[in-house]
C-alpha cells in the first residue's frame, strides 16, 4: 500500500530541495545515528527525476567528533569522487553535522553551495540559520570556522518524532533564549506551553520553531558577521562553552551547557542589580520546567581557574577584553558589553563551582 501523504511530501520536498541544487552533483552528509533513519529517504528525494548524481558520506556522531580530522572525511570523499565546484553539499542531521558540512562547503574549492536539513530542535531553531560553520579545537569550541550561508534550510518537523527526550530538551534551551533577549511575549507563551513542547504537540512545536527562526533571521539580517547585535544570540554561551570544553566535549549536550550558562548569566545580572530577582526566578523556573540543568553536578571537573582560562579565549573577546551577553532591564532586554563588574562575574563562578569536584579543597 502506498502512503499518499508520504508520496506527496517527497514530491514537494524534491521540488524545493532540487531548486537549490545548482549543478548535477550532490554530496549528502549525515552521521551514523541519523543514516539508518533518514539517509535513504533523502537520497531518494534528491535523486527524483534522475538528473542528479548523489554521493553520500557518513560521519561518526557526537560533539567529540566535531574536529578537523573527522571533517577531512568529507573532503576525501569529494576528491575521491571528483566532485566539482558546482557540487551542492547537503547536511542531514543536527548542529554538529550542519556546522561541519557548512565549513567543508566553505573551504572545498574555495566555496561550494550547501543546504541544511536539520533533524534536531537545536539545529532547526539555531545552528542551521545564519551561516555560522566550524569545528572545535581542544582549546576552544567553534574556534575554527567561517561564515557561509546555506542556499536553503529545509525543516521537516516529523524527524523530531525520533529525537531522544534529552536532545529535545537541549534544543528548547535555545528557544527560551529568544524570549529572554528580545521577545518577551514569546517567553510568556513558553511559560504557558512548555508542557506541550515537551509532549511534542505538533502545532506548538511548529509555532516555537517558526517564531525562533523569525527572531534569529531578523538579527542575522541586521548583523550577519556578528559585529554587534548578533552576539546577543549567545546569551549563556560564554559560560556554556567553557562548561562543554572543561567537562570534555560530549559530556554535556550544547543546550544543557547553555542552560547552565543562562542561569549563570541571569545570576550575574541580578548580582549587579541589572535585573530583578523575580525575573531570575522565572528564568530558573522555565529552565527546570523544560527539564534542563541549572547547576553543575558535584562531580563536575569545573573550577574557577578553568572557567576563567577558557572564557579568555572566547570568540567574543576583543583586544584582550572579555565581553558578555547579560540581561538588563525588563524581560526581553539584554546587552553585549565588556563593561561589567568583574567581581560579580567571579562571585557567580565561585557560587556555581563551590561544591564541584574540580574545586580545590
Amino acid at each position: 500500500m502506498i502512503d499518499s501523504h508520504a508520496r506527496l511530501f517527497d514530491l514537494k520536498a524534491a521540488k524545493i530541495l532540487k531548486s537549490h541544487v545548482k549543478g548535477k552533483q550532490v554530496l549528502l552528509v549525515t552521521n551514523d545515528k541519523i543514516s539508518p533513519m533518514y539517509l535513504e529517504k533523502y537520497e531518494s528525494i534528491l535523486k527524483q527525476g534522475g538528473d542528479k548524481v548523489v554521493e553520500t558520506c557518513i560521519l561518526p556522531d557526537g560533539e567529540d567528533c566535531k574536529t578537523m580530522d573527522v571533517l577531512t572525511n568529507i573532503l576525501d570523499k569529494c576528491l575521491e569522487k571528483g566532485l566539482d565546484r558546482k557540487t551542492t553539499f547537503v547536511a542531514l542531521g543536527g548542529g554538529v553535522i550542519g556546522d561541519m558540512v557548512g565549513f567543508a562547503a566553505s573551504i572545498y574549492q574555495r566555496g561550494v553551495n550547501f543546504i541544511q536539513i536539520p533533524t534536531t530542535v537545536m539545529a532547526m531553531v539555531d545552528s542551521s540559520v545564519g551561516g555560522k560553520t566550524g569545528v572545535n579545537h581542544p582549546l576552544g569550541k567553534n574556534m575554527i570556522g567561517a561564515f557561509h550561508q546555506p542556499q536553503c534550510v529545509f525543516i521537516d518537523t516529523e524527524t523530531l518524532g525520533t529525537l531522544p527526550d534529552r536532545e529535545l530538551q537541549s534544543g528548547i534551551s535555545e528557544i527560551i533564549k529568544y524570549g529572554l533577549i528580545r521577545d518577551a511575549p514569546f517567553f510568556e507563551w513558553q511559560e504557558e506551553n512548555m508542557d506541550k513542547l515537551l509532549a511534542r504537540e505538533p502545532a506548538s512545536l511548529r509555532y516555537a520553531i517558526k517564531r525562533s527562526c523569525e527572531n534569529k533571521a531578523d538579527v542575522v539580517r541586521e548583523d550577519e558577521k556578528e559585529a554587534g547585535v548578533r552576539a546577543t544570540l549567545n546569551l549563556g554561551h560564554t559560560f556554556g562553552h567553557a562548561i562543554e570544553n572543561g567537562s570534555g566535549y560530549g559530556t554535556w549536550l550544547h543546550g544543557e551547557a547553555v542552560a547552565i550558562g543562562t542561569a549563570m548569566a541571569a545570576t550575574m545580572s541580578a548580582e549587579m542589580g541589572w535585573i530583578d530577582e523575580s525575573l531570575v526566578k522565572r528564568i530558573y523556573d522555565i529552565l527546570l520546567k523544560a527539564k534542563l540543568p541549572v547547576e553543575l553536578p558535584l562531580d563536575s571537573p569545573m573550577d574557577k581557574n578553568t572557567f576563567l582560562k577558557l572564557m579568555s579565549v572566547d570568540k567574543k573577546v576583543a583586544d584582550g577584553q572579555l565581553r558578555l551577553i547579560l540581561l538588563k532591564g525588563a524581560l526581553g532586554n539584554c546587552v553585549f558589553t565588556g563593561d561589567f563588574d568583574q567581581n560579580a562575574m567571579e562571585k557567580t563562578i565561585d557560587d556555581f563551582v563551590a561544591e564541584c569536584a574540580g574545586q580545590p579543597a
